[in-house]
Formats: C-alpha cells, sequence, structure tokens
C-alpha cells in the first residue's frame, strides 16, 4: 500500500492532503500557516486524531522537512518508502505548461521564471517542489496548474484588445484559473447526468472568496472569467472583477495613489468587502440583507448580476447548455446565492426546485421540465492532482 501526497502552497501557507492507493482515500490532511511570519499554526488530522501546534517556521523548505518528520512521528507513514510521489498545486504554467507536468529541475527553473504571472504563489510552490525532492529523491513530483484546463481556449477567447505585438512581446493574454477545479466538477456533471464528456456543453461556476465561470465544451475549457490574473472576472470576496481601467485612472487621481496601491485595493478592499463595508464572507453579508441592511441588499444584487452576466454569456459562446453547476464555498454551501443567480432565467431554460436546492449536497436541484440541467457539486482538487501524479509519475498502487 503506497500514499501520495497532494500539495498547494500559498504565499505564507503549505495545505496537504495524503491519499492511500489504489483506494484514492485521504489517510491525513493538514495546514501550515503564517510561513515567515511567526506563530505558525500546525493542524493534522489524521484517522480519528487531530495534532495541532503553534511554533515558528520560517521557510516553506522547513514547512516542508517538518511536515514530513511529523507524519512519521504521529505514525501516519512507518517509512518514506510508503510514498510514491507528490502532486502540487500550481497558480501559473503561463504558455509553457499546458498540461500538468513530471517536474525536474529545468521545469522548476520555468515555473520560477513564471513569476510575472503570480508573483506570490509560484516561488512559493517552487520552493516546495525543491524541498519534497530533497526529502523524496527519486519519487515522481508532478505539477498540476490551475491554468491548464483552460489552454484549449480559442484565440478570440484569449486575446485582448491591445496591440497584438504586447501578446507576442510579453504573452499578455487571458490565462483563467481553478482550472482542476472546473475539470473535476465538469467531469463529475456529466457522470451524474449519464453523459459523455465527449459531447457535453456545461457551465461551471467555481464560487468561493475568489471565483470565476468556465464555459466547456466536449470536455475542454473555451472560455473563462478570469484574466491575465485572478483579478478579474466576477465580483469577488475582495476583489472587484472587471472594472473600466479609466475610472481607475479617475480615481487614483482624486485618492492621489499609485498604481500599485489601487491594484492592492481592487483585490484586498473591493468585491464584497467594499460594497458592503461589512464582510467579504458571503454568510455575514446574507445575515446583514436578511436583518434589513441595505448595502448589504445591494451588494447581493451586484454580486448575483456579475454571476448572472457570465452565464448568459457562455449560453450564446456554447450555443446553448446541457447543465450548469455550482461549486466551491459558496456555490456549494449557499441555497440563497443559488436562488439570487438563477432566479429569472427561464428563459434560458433555467429553472431551480428550491425544495432541492436547500436540500441537496450533491446532484440536481433543477425542476423535471428545466432544459438546463442544474447541479451542485463539491470540487476535489486534489483528487486530480493525485490522478495526475499516479498517471505522469506511472504509480499503479
Amino acid at each position: 500500500m503506497s500514499k501520495v501526497f497532494a500539495v498547494n502552497a500559498g504565499s505564507s501557507s503549505m495545505k496537504f492532503s495524503i491519499y492511500q492507493l489504489p483506494e484514492k482515500e485521504v489517510v491525513s490532511s493538514g495546514l501550515i500557516d503564517r510561513i515567515g511570519i511567526g506563530d505558525s499554526n500546525i493542524k493534522i488530522k489524521y484517522a480519528d486524531q487531530k495534532f495541532t501546534e503553534v511554533t515558528d517556521i520560517d521557510t516553506h523548505e522547513q514547512a516542508t522537512e517538518y511536515l514530513l518528520a511529523k507524519i512519521k512521528e504521529l505514525g501516519i507513514i512507518e517509512d518514506f518508502d510508503e510514498i510514491s510521489g507528490s502532486g502540487h498545486r500550481i497558480v501559473a504554467g503561463g504558455e509553457i505548461f499546458k498540461d500538468s507536468a513530471l517536474l525536474d529541475d529545468a521545469a522548476i527553473e520555468q515555473i520560477e521564471a513564471l513569476a510575472d504571472f503570480a508573483p506570490l504563489h509560484n516561488p512559493a510552490e517552487a520552493k516546495v517542489i525543491r524541498a519534497f525532492r530533497k526529502v523524496l529523491p527519486g519519487k515522481p513530483t508532478v505539477g498540476v496548474f490551475d491554468t491548464s484546463f483552460h489552454a484549449t481556449m480559442p484565440e478570440e477567447a484569449y486575446l485582448y484588445g491591445v496591440p497584438y505585438d504586447y501578446y507576442k512581446k510579453y504573452q499578455a493574454r487571458k490565462y483563467g484559473a481553478h482550472g482542476t477545479s472546473h475539470k473535476y466538477v465538469s467531469e463529475r456533471a456529466a457522470e451524474l447526468l449519464g453523459q459523455s464528456v465527449d459531447n457535453f456543453k456545461v457551465i461551471t461556476a467555481h464560487v468561493g472568496n475568489g471565483a470565476s465561470i468556465t464555459a466547456v465544451k466536449n470536455g475542454q475549457s473555451i472560455d473563462t472569467s478570469m484574466g491575465f490574473s485572478p483579478l478579474a472576472g466576477l465580483v469577488m470576496g475582495t476583489r472587484s472583477g472587471d472594472v473600466d481601467p479609466s475610472l481607475l485612472q479617475y480615481i487614483m487621481g482624486k485618492e492621489d495613489i499609485d498604481y500599485d496601491e489601487m491594484i492592492r485595493i481592487l483585490n484586498q478592499e473591493s468585491g464584497l468587502l467594499g460594497l458592503s463595508g461589512i464582510s467579504s464572507d458571503m454568510r455575514d453579508i446574507e445575515e446583514a440583507a436578511n436583518d434589513g441592511n441595505e448595502r448589504a441588499l445591494m451588494t447581493l444584487k451586484i454580486y448575483y448580476q456579475s454571476v448572472k452576466r457570465y452565464i448568459g454569456q457562455y449560453i450564446a459562446e456554447l450555443n446553448g447548455t446541457d447543465a450548469l453547476v455550482f461549486t466551491a464555498g459558496v456555490g456549494e454551501n449557499s441555497p440563497a446565492f443559488r436562488k439570487g443567480v438563477t432566479d429569472n432565467m427561464e428563459g434560458l431554460g433555467i429553472k431551480v426546485d428550491e425544495q432541492l436546492n436547500e436540500s441537496v449536497s450533491e446532484g440536481i436541484i433543477s425542476t423535471e421540465d428545466s432544459e438546463v440541467k442544474v447541479l451542485v457539486i463539491p470540487t476535489d482538487e486534489e483528487k486530480v492532482i493525485v490522478e495526475d501524479t499516479m498517471r505522469l509519475g506511472d504509480i499503479r498502487n
């Protein structure tokens, strides 16, 4: 019996799951956060137990070495030989990585070279990958890229209306994100509906604190709402989504702020938080709206509208759709959000059953006469990472 790691490293954190093969069952999961900040929180779940500790973890390399030593100490593994490989979520693959990839030194250097596209994530992810390769020499290490699922988008979807030379010189284009999630839920939707992925049109709405919508045709992404960076597209928890660039110039002049500060505000102080003045958490906004808070009600209307807009656009691009899928934190857990988005969409063939919407955790929530099947599907990005690690690492069991 062997095990595979699924690792998701952020700028100051590292999440992980350990899967037992061949069952692909999670035997342990956890998080190390505040890396390099001090008072790092370590949380490791295994069996029916939970290990927690607060200590200083200064680097991602140290976090990796700590984690691997701790899972052995806790008896989650007896020997490192049990670990058959590791799969790593990587935010930006640019135009280099159009699929998941087996990583060697040259590939890791390419991941670092793509730091301009994800400056907070790619460098940290490269450090963790190197640390795993050091502790687990000879074991396959696989990179699974947020952007690779969207590599099938046609030029008319990924090019911007700016001089073409910017694309040729700097790869200035739409890349999208959340690709692993969109891939998983689109394939799971086809499975639940008894349809072939190769003859299936679906719109997938990954809506959490970060959010994106993707149009998927025959198993391939043909358009997605996030752009060159994860800032574009929908209104999100703290991100603005689409904004007229001239408005930014106007605000910068009025507030006397520079470009970097404006981008920080758009990423960290906008979206639900900026509109409501209450919170970036959908649950807080819904609670305030239920209490009659006018700004919260306005915020919800804007939020729903931004999602509706992209669903309508992608129905047009797909020339109709077989299904609409809601996933991720808000998409999976907020019936009010799903109702707000799908209300008054009967003209597009979308009808949601109110009782199913309130009760179903995975499956169909649309009415029997709805032309478009609407589903809730919990995402499982880690499972995709493990499957790609097994495929590319030639891991059997």
